[in-house]
């Protein structure tokens, strides 16, 4: 009889409650520190963000662009995890680890430490380390995948192989349209920040290899943008009716049920999601966000496939 086994991302999956429990997943959660200088456990969900009068993503969202200095993030230490592992290999379960792109975050490196740590104990424990190289829903898709193939009777060590020869056909696209923020953060500069607000410029942004986002066309307005996504999705999407999908926003619900509208329309998915970007990811995200989250097919290393796709769609 195989053995059973607990999926535990971290908290960067931006799964809520909801959606966790319907997929039988636990979380490992990292730190937010916020303006007032208080650290707690990041949330995910807004009416555990203690930081808030209301607990609502626009209020967060509102907040963070006043001042994004002013927020933190750190993941989960080795000895968090290495307590997490222990708790679940006492009783009795194997554990598949799931973490933020090792690109982005020590959270991997952690865990690996706090696994040999554990087998130095316990020997016999079954534990298997994945690095996503990828995050939010992304990532959170990636933890759905994994427990649907649980649920088929998947070994701990056939779901964790699933997901490694597999993970860049997890793909994104969508736009972040709040380009003041990123300015802010250092990663655009002023004047291009103002131009691309003044004439509704949407970055479509898509995963490269090491789960970034990196912009691989730029639509003009909103119309442009919703047609851009469902053709890319359209040419890159592998067996639609069969999959759970995300929809995914920073402060941007109308949007993101407008999206949901136009995919299930197209798409006919076997479940799709709306979900809030929570603060472990909001925080370097910031508010704007608007994005699909789906399987499909591999992702270039370099995206050079992906941009030249999208310089033929927006040409159309």
């Amino acid at each position: 009889m195989e053995k059973k086994f607990v999926i535990l991302p971290d908290v960067t999956c931006d799964l809520n409650k909801d959606i966790r429990e319907e997929f039988d997943l636990e979380v490992i959660f990292g730190h937010v520190k916020y303006p007032n200088g208080k650290d707690e456990l990041a949330p995910l969900d807004w009416a555990e963000c203690s930081y808030l009068s209301e607990p609502t993503a626009e209020a967060f969202y509102s907040a963070l662009k006043k001042d994004p200095a002013g927020f933190t993030t750190a993941p989960a230490n080795v000895y968090e995890y290495y307590n997490a592992f222990e708790g679940y290999v006492k009783e009795g379960y194997g554990i598949l680890s799931m973490s933020i792109s090792a690109g982005m975050s020590g959270t991997y490196n952690f865990t690996m430490q706090a696994r040999d740590m554990i087998l130095e104990k316990y020997p016999e424990a079954e534990i298997r380390c994945f690095d996503s190289r990828r995050f939010g829903p992304g990532f959170g898709l990636m933890a759905i995948r994994a427990a649907l193939l649980r649920k088929e009777g998947k070994t701990l060590d056939e779901v964790a192989d699933f997901l490694e020869e597999n993970k860049t056909r997890f793909h994104q696209m969508g736009w972040l349209d709040d380009l003041y923020f990123v300015c802010k953060k250092g990663r655009i500069s002023q004047p291009k920040a103002f131009f691309g607000k003044l004439i509704g410029v949407k970055p479509l942004g898509e995963f490269d290899s090491a789960g970034m986002t990196s912009v691989i066309g730029k639509a003009k307005g909103e119309k442009s943008g919703y047609r851009a996504i469902l053709e890319y999705i359209d040419k890159t999407i592998e067996d639609p009716e069969n999959q759970v999908m995300i929809i995914a926003n920073t402060a941007r619900k109308s949007q993101a049920q407008m999206l949901r509208s136009m995919i299930e329309e197209r798409f006919h998915p076997k479940a799709i999601y709306v979900s809030d970007v929570y603060p472990s990811c909001g925080i370097n995200v910031g508010p704007g966000l608007v994005a699909a989250y789906y399987f499909g097919k591999p992702i270039s290393e370099d995206l050079s496939e992906e941009k030249e796709l999208m310089s033929k769609i927006l040409l159309e």
